[in-house]
């Protein structure tokens, strides 16, 4: 606290989500606002003041903040009606997610450009227990590569259960929909280490839910990170440390605190909020 206060007339630097938050500002008009940013922080109110002033310093037009002083700020996504929240802190990022909010921890070291690609968001996601849930990945949790093929051939027609980041994807294709008189443009990605003949279900599963990606890479256990750095995301999400750490290498990161990789016992369904 009084090292922001000390610091109020010193505009704080971008954050690893800046040029995530920008682009997603730029679909607001005069006409129409489409897409709301807020600001909810531990920080206390009287720091929130370095916070919009560092937001109008570097052109981020935010009207709403919420300051807790320390106490979990989880509790107010569910009034802001919030499709996504990015956090440091990974206490609040699992409260999120415990309550259905698609939520991520950030990297902060994560590579950001902000320059890159100007005119399209570029989001990226993982599949299992981030667009879809964990059933699948519990199957080769505990047991193995040729056990998680066959049990994903076997129902290659059922759709997996959601993951906690479907409401963002179709937010994300809600805003795709939007026609000329906006200078942005949404890009979407899967970026799994499933492969082939694994893919099919993933695919019919968006397709059931009516909900297109741009792109897939079935990566069969490449490393992530230089497909990532050809794709060139705004950012990336997915639910294991070591795909987020080498995607951090190329672009902005965020994991999902969620599933079995992360000894998070789910349930089959996830509600959207």
């Amino acid at each position: 606290m009084k090292l922001q206060l000390e610091r109020l007339d010193q505009p704080a630097e971008p954050g690893v989500a800046f040029a995530l938050i920008k682009k997603l500002l730029a679909f607001n008009t005069p006409d129409q606002q489409r897409v709301e940013v807020a600001i909810l922080s531990r920080n206390d109110p009287a720091s929130g003041l370095r916070v919009f002033a560092s937001a109008t310093h570097h052109g981020l037009t935010l009207e709403r903040g919420i300051f807790t002083r320390g106490a979990p700020p989880h509790r107010y996504l569910k009034p802001l009606n919030a499709n996504l929240f990015l956090s440091a802190n990974g206490e609040d990022v699992r409260e999120a997610l415990n309550h259905h909010f698609p939520a991520a921890q950030v990297y902060p070291q994560s590579v950001a450009d902000a320059q890159r690609n100007p005119g399209e968001i570029r989001i990226a996601f993982d599949g299992d227990s981030v667009l879809f849930s964990d059933e699948a990945e519990r199957i080769f949790h505990l047991g193995d590569l040729s056990q998680f093929q066959a049990h994903e051939v076997a129902k290659a027609k059922i759709p997996l259960p959601p993951g906690p980041f479907k409401p963002f994807l179709a937010a994300l294709h809600q805003l795709q929909s939007v026609g000329a008189g906006v200078p942005m443009r949404i890009r979407t990605a899967l970026v799994t280490a499933r492969s082939a003949p694994a893919h099919e279900r993933a695919i019919r599963t968006l397709m059931a839910w009516d909900i297109g990606v741009d792109e897939a890479m079935f990566l069969g256990g490449l490393p992530k990170g230089p497909f990532l750095n050809e794709f060139e995301p705004d950012f990336f999400f997915d639910d294991q440390a070591a795909h987020c750490e080498s995607a951090a290498l190329v672009a902005p990161a965020g994991q999902v605190l969620y599933g079995v990789k992360n000894d998070v016992v789910v349930i089959d369904e996830v509600t959207s909020p």
